[in-house]
């Protein structure tokens, strides 16, 4: 085997400790890849493949310019791919030998810190789970803002629902999590898996406590474990302090309206079922938010929908205040607009990865706060008060706190007010902050002019108009002169280079002066750096509040929103009180604002104990699915907090919302249309309560008509009779609507249609009875089918028709004509050009109604 020079086993030495990890190597003003990386991230990053060495010497390789590192990571991130920076850990002038190298972090989708590589309005989490005697713990964390919570559950199923809502950007398992369920939570393993005394005495370490019983974490010990597992990981990958993570939270969801992943798609809480996209989403309709930080806490109230009445009534108080008080919300929106990511900024402080930029974007932010604490002075309702709180001094007579001003104060002394990105190459720090950088700086400056004054004097000594005094890192300063004017160099001139065009020369006074400007220089901007980094601690130290006032000024944030949006869309408050659902003029929150607020239809809506399960009929297009998603997001939004889209409204407490919605086959498990809606509607049946909302549209029309009418029929009152949910049930299946006849708490209503010919017009009205029709001709008309097929279908239909009228005049009086037997008279009659032969059950329509 060929040997390898000192810089090559230095890097396979570092590769070797981070094999799942693509290196960065630091070579000068480069990032370069060896070996399988350089071919890895030359495809990815679709860079040039070169190659260091000869023959079996040979290493492939590839690189980056060091300034530009952030795209090219950003991107191989996005692919989920791991990097670990090796940089140069000491100066190359000072290095004896090869220039000592080291790991100082692991990018990882989860560790992600840089505000480029990362969304504003949604967090950034690393999660992990454990397992142990049959229970699963959870922990999640964002470390960009400090966000530490846990959880336990005592089923996969529960875990695996809860993992799809934090939509974690990456997850870590136990090697000890059981193979089959491990399937269901993709993700990388860690090998230490922690029993509870391990995981306690590591999290005791991390938090400098002598308990946890202060973070309320008994009866949590599976998910201690996971939070122990984050904490690890993100020791070995930042390296760096974590003082931002200074709580681990406990949560529990049962304190929380459970919401799936299927009805999160369904109702599209925060993208749309089709392509995934924000505008169109009811996120996309209430953000109003002008903080990063309110925006992504608006999107963490969406997703978990309050249990606990007063808390909703303290969150509609706020609103309600806002709502009443335009020029508050004015105002209060003026000041928060200037408000930056003061959560993600205090996190970067905390890890030592804020740079100029951000501490002033920080000072700015903070500079606003007593102006939003003062325009909240007079609020009356609790949650109005709490940025009020947080920021007063012990002394009464100030609104702003102590170290809000003492931050805002530091930074506006220390630093400039535009510096630039890169930190390390000085323009940071305001003069008279220091004295030994002002002398250095004047010692630099004078330098400079040194050498504008010995140009001027070199030109007129010489004759050299053109003659000018430049600088490279290799040469240092030089006096050039082009190759025309060379017969007139003095012969005290030292030839340094030669180029195409010019000669570069040095002079003995020349090369003394550059020694005292470039110490000058260099020690300006490592002294810069250093009073930078002095600065950047001293904030650290705030932590704590800073967090705290952050989430004050994002909770004040979100509820303005939900107050600006009530007032523009003319929502009302909720009244949230006893169990049932009494909406008047009820509206889809995300359709109204879609058609224009005078272009939607309202309708009503009455759940309660004598009627709880509505059979809804009417043709497609009609509005059935968009009544009873707006009946669902009434609740939702009534239990964040929000103002409903209605006239008036009154609603009970929702444990959980399901909905049954379309469906489409799912390829990866194999599963048909039919199979995905059966084990939806099974989860609805096994998992709801008395006290949950049931959304289904159409259940049954994945298999033959019989069939399908059959379950339809079982589950509904399955519902109905056992479970008792409030439940809204559109069906096609007209035979269906006759259940209400003999259960009391059903009651059937339908989606108007004015007809006027063969043309229809729909109305989209809630109307009490069943549909008599489906109208499903008529929509095929619309939809664009060719005339020829509405036609014949006219015709079939009008057959089918005719045939069950035959039927039902040969048999008893009111008997219902089954699917099979219409189908086979059809099929004598060779509508469907199969004859008597084609028997087959459900071919045709069940009890003379139109085909749905």
């Amino acid at each position: 085997m060929p040997e390898l020079t000192p810089m090559a086993r230095q890097y396979q030495e570092m590769k070797a400790l981070h094999k799942d990890a693509i290196l960065f190597f630091r070579l000068g003003d480069f990032y370069e890849m060896f070996n399988d990386d350089a071919e890895l991230a030359s495809r990815e990053l679709d860079l040039t493949l070169t190659g260091r060495g000869k023959d079996d010497n040979r290493m492939p390789m590839c690189g980056i310019p060091y300034h530009a590192a952030e795209g090219y990571i950003a991107k191989l991130i996005e692919k989920g791919y791991k990097v670990a920076i090796c940089e140069q850990v000491e100066d190359p002038k000072l290095a004896k030998g090869l220039v000592k190298r080291d790991i100082i972090r692991i990018v990882t989708p989860g560790t992600v810190l840089e505000s480029s590589m990362l969304s504003d309005k949604t967090n950034n989490y690393l999660l992990a789970v454990n397992h142990e005697k049959g229970r699963f713990g959870l922990a999640f964390v964002d470390a960009t803002t400090g966000e530490f919570k846990l959880s336990d559950f005592n089923s996969i199923e529960k875990l695996t629902d809860e993992i799809k809502r934090i939509a974690p950007a990456e997850t870590i398992v136990s090697d000890l999590f059981p193979e089959e369920p491990r399937r269901l939570v993709a993700g990388s393993g860690f090998k230490d898996t922690y029993d509870n005394d391990t995981a306690v005495e590591k999290l005791l370490d991390h938090f400098q406590v002598k308990s946890l019983e202060s973070f309320g974490l008994t009866g949590q010990e599976v998910a201690l474990g996971a939070a122990a597992a984050i904490l690890d990981y993100l020791k070995v990958t930042q390296k760096t302090t974590l003082g931002h993570i200074n709580v681990l939270k406990p949560y529990h969801p049962e304190a929380f309206m459970f919401i799936d992943a299927t009805t999160r798609r369904n109702l599209e809480i925060t993208q749309t079922a089709r392509d995934k996209s924000f505008r169109g989403s009811l996120l996309w309709v209430l953000d109003r938010t002008r903080t990063a930080m309110g925006s992504r806490l608006l999107r963490q109230w969406l997703l978990q929908p309050l249990l606990d009445v007063k808390l909703i009534e303290k969150r509609l108080d706020a609103v309600a205040e806002l709502f009443n008080n335009g020029l508050l919300r004015a105002e209060l929106g003026e000041g928060l607009k200037k408000v930056f990511d003061i959560e993600r900024l205090t996190g970067k402080a905390a890890t030592q990865s804020a740079n100029a930029r951000d501490l002033v974007a920080l000072k700015e932010s903070l500079h606003q706060l007593p102006k939003v604490v003062n325009l909240l002075e007079k609020a009356g309702s609790e949650l109005l008060k709490e940025p009020r709180r947080l920021l007063r001094e012990e002394s009464r007579s100030s609104v702003a706190g102590s170290f809000v001003a003492e931050i805002t104060e530091l930074i506006k002394e220390a630093i400039v007010d535009d510096p630039p990105f890169v930190i390390r190459e000085g323009g940071l720090i305001k003069p008279g902050y220091n004295a030994e950088l002002d002398e250095l700086k004047q010692a630099a400056s004078g330098g400079k002019q040194w050498l504008a004054e010995l140009e001027s004097a070199e030109r007129q000594r010489t004759g050299i108009k053109s003659l000018k005094i430049g600088y490279t890192r290799v040469f240092g300063y030089y006096i050039e002169v082009t190759n025309s004017n060379r017969d007139q160099v003095p012969p005290d001139y030292i030839r340094k280079q030669t180029l195409v065009n010019a000669e570069r020369f040095i002079t003995p006074e020349l090369k003394d002066k550059e020694t005292l400007i470039l110490n000058a220089d260099e020690r300006m901007k490592e002294l810069e750096y250093q009073l930078l980094v002095e600065v950047r601690t001293k904030v650290a130290a705030f932590t704590k509040e800073l967090q705290a006032v952050a989430s004050a000024i994002a909770q004040t944030d979100v509820l303005l929103s939900l107050a600006e949006v009530a007032v523009e869309n003319r929502y009302c408050r909720p009244k949230v009180t006893g169990n049932g659902i009494r909406v008047t003029g009820g509206r889809h929150p995300v359709v109204e604002k879609t058609l224009g607020e005078f272009q939607f239809v309202a309708n009503d809506v009455e759940l309660n104990e004598r009627t709880s399960f509505l059979l809804i009929t009417g043709p497609n297009m009609g509005g059935k699915s968009t009544y009873m998603r707006q009946v669902a997001l009434i609740c939702l939004l009534a239990q964040i907090g929000s103002f409903v889209p209605a006239k008036a409204a009154e609603l009970g407490l929702i444990d959980r919302i399901f909905t049954r919605i379309g469906a489409m086959d799912d390829i990866y498990s194999g599963q048909s249309t039919f199979m995905v809606e059966m084990t939806e509607t099974a989860n609805i049946l096994n998992n709801a309560t008395a006290n949950s909302l049931i959304i289904l549209d159409e259940i049954g029309r994945g298999t033959a008509t019989f069939d399908g009418m059959s379950i339809a029929a079982a589950v509904a009152e399955f519902i109905h009779n056992k479970i008792k949910a409030k439940t809204l049930f559109a069906t096609h299946y007209h035979e269906i609507t006759q259940l209400a006849e003999k259960n009391p708490g059903m009651q059937n209503v339908s989606m108007l249609v004015k007809e006027t010919g063969d043309q229809i017009t729909f109305l989209h009205k809630v109307a009490t009875g069943p549909a008599d029709r489906s109208y499903g001709i008529q929509v095929a008309k619309l939809a664009g089918l060719p005339n020829e097929v509405v036609k014949r279908a006219k015709e079939v239909y009008n057959t089918l028709e005719m045939v069950e009228n035959d039927l039902g005049k040969r048999g008893k009086k009111n008997e219902k004509i089954s699917g099979n037997r219409l189908s086979a008279r059809a099929g004598q009659l060779g509508l469907f050009g199969g004859g008597d032969g084609d028997r087959r059950r459900g071919t045709g329509w069940t009890g003379g109604r139109s085909p749905a």
